[in-house]
């Protein structure tokens, strides 16, 4: 059996495919020249899973989206209140290079635009830091996030240095203002090697995932930001990261995120996962137009949006196995029949993690992977919802292609569902011929011994479409 995420993502992708409107950065000459056709998205969740389709090994610059980390190391480097008192968090209403900085304080409006990047940037390392420690802790900084060694992508930064006289000009600003102590030149150098950083999605998704996860690399388990400074970058993401399409980015998609020119977007759902979306084509707002799309059918779609409570608590999935006594044996030995648990309340986070056990225990030996699971050769499978007390609209349309695909191994499925949280609709192949429905383990274990292990027809997969 095979992951049905892979499938769903791929869909995501067709769905924005033919939207070909909007255009590459012009104003750098190697955005400019960039493929505007590629495109991918990778999620990661909380506890090391990542999954992308598409050009997920294209390496692309992250731009603005390099604004949200390195605010989170000026923030551990400096302490929250040393950072609040240079840099603002009220959304600006205005374009991301504005030449602003707020009435009455002289600091940028907030981190996400350019001005209080740059300040940011300046921020990072002891006081007396020069351009190259500070540059050298940012690039250490996201290689520990992304887990692996990145690097400057020279040619976007000599193109941007081309054109920073806008930049220079916000420089000379904040310095003016007293906001920056550094020499504005070298801060503006710092911030554009900053935003040449290249990365992909793969790189990204796991990132956010870090953002998620509370500050832990959720391959690692190593902590890599303070879970203090994680609150506060989320909560400049919610407000500003979309810059003056943050709102209408809040109430349509609902996930903390920032995006860059080069047509990145990450997003970040804490306690559940990280995702990253890359297409070049730009709006005129600066965001990337194919990647909004694709976040917003994953929000909705997933049932990610941050304010939706239909379902509340977490979801936890646990492995058993029962063994059906009384002569039914395969292979030699007593039956052995894996019970696959779901408890609590069911959304994407959890469906994922259970679909993901199906794969690593009924997996069988192949090229792509040559161990087996520990239940590789199991001729029938039980789910149990007995404890799940609700499934919201992703997490059914996951079990039932789990459902499907299980039985498509001509494996026999017995699901145990006492409150008939699972419903069948929706999946055409399961409502002809469904699974066995029962309301306890002993009535799965009667069933299963009454059965035994004769072959049951199998069937080609079904096609996820959440």
């Amino acid at each position: 059996m095979k992951s049905p995420i892979p499938d769903y993502l791929s869909k995501v992708l067709d769905r924005v495919r033919d939207d070909t409107s909007g255009a590459n950065a012009d104003y750098i000459e190697a955005l400019a020249k960039a493929d505007p056709d590629k495109m991918a998205v990778a999620v990661a969740t909380v506890d090391g899973q990542v999954y992308s389709v598409g050009d997920d090994d294209v390496e692309f610059s992250m731009q603005s989206i390099s604004k949200a980390f390195v605010y989170a190391l000026a923030i551990e480097d400096r302490g929250l209140s040393g950072v609040l008192a240079k840099i603002g968090v009220e959304p600006s209403g205005d374009v991301f290079n504005k030449l602003s900085l707020e009435s009455g304080t002289n600091k940028p409006m907030n981190p996400m635009i350019n001005a209080g990047a740059i300040t940011a940037h300046s921020l990072v390392g002891p006081a007396d830091a020069t351009a190259e420690v500070r540059v050298a802790r940012i690039l250490k900084g996201m290689s520990m996030l992304a887990g692996r060694e990145l690097k400057v992508d020279e040619a976007v930064y000599e193109a941007e240095m081309k054109d920073w006289h806008r930049n220079m000009g916000l420089g000379f600003m904040l310095k003016a203002a007293g906001i920056i102590e550094c020499d504005p030149a070298e801060a503006v150098k710092g911030y554009i090697r900053q935003c040449s950083i290249n990365v992909t999605v793969r790189d990204l998704a796991i990132m956010a995932g870090t953002l998620g996860n509370g500050g832990v690399h959720p391959v690692t388990g190593q902590r890599v930001i303070p879970s203090l400074s994680v609150r506060q970058v989320l909560s400049v993401m919610t407000t500003c990261g979309m810059y003056d399409a943050a709102g209408d980015w809040v109430s349509r998609v609902g996930i903390p995120a920032k995006s860059g020119v080069a047509g990145g977007i990450i997003g970040a759902l804490p306690g559940q996962l990280g995702l990253a979306v890359f297409s070049p084509r730009l709006d005129k707002k600066g965001n990337s137009v194919r990647g909004m799309s694709m976040c917003e059918h994953l929000s909705n779609d997933m049932g990610m949006h941050m304010m939706d409570i239909t379902q509340v608590g977490r979801a936890t999935v646990h492995t058993k196995v029962m063994t059906i006594a009384g002569g039914v044996k395969q292979e030699g030995h007593e039956l052995e029949i894996p019970i696959f648990e779901l408890r609590g309340a069911i959304r994407f986070a959890g469906a994922e993690r259970f679909t993901r056990a199906l794969v690593q225990q009924l997996a069988v030996p192949s090229e792509a992977r040559p161990t087996h699971g520990k239940h590789h050769n199991a001729c029938a499978i039980v789910f149990s919802l007995k404890e799940a007390y609700s499934l919201n609209d992703v997490a059914q349309k996951l079990l039932r292609e789990a459902c499907w695909r299980v039985m498509s191994e001509g494996r026999r499925l017995v699901v145990i569902d006492p409150n008939r949280v699972l419903s069948l609709k929706g999946n055409d192949q399961l409502e002809k011929s469904p699974p066995k429905i029962v309301k306890s383990r002993q009535e799965a274990r009667r069933y299963i011994g009454g059965a035994g292990c004769q072959k049951v027809s199998s069937h080609s997969d079904s096609g996820v479409d959440i």
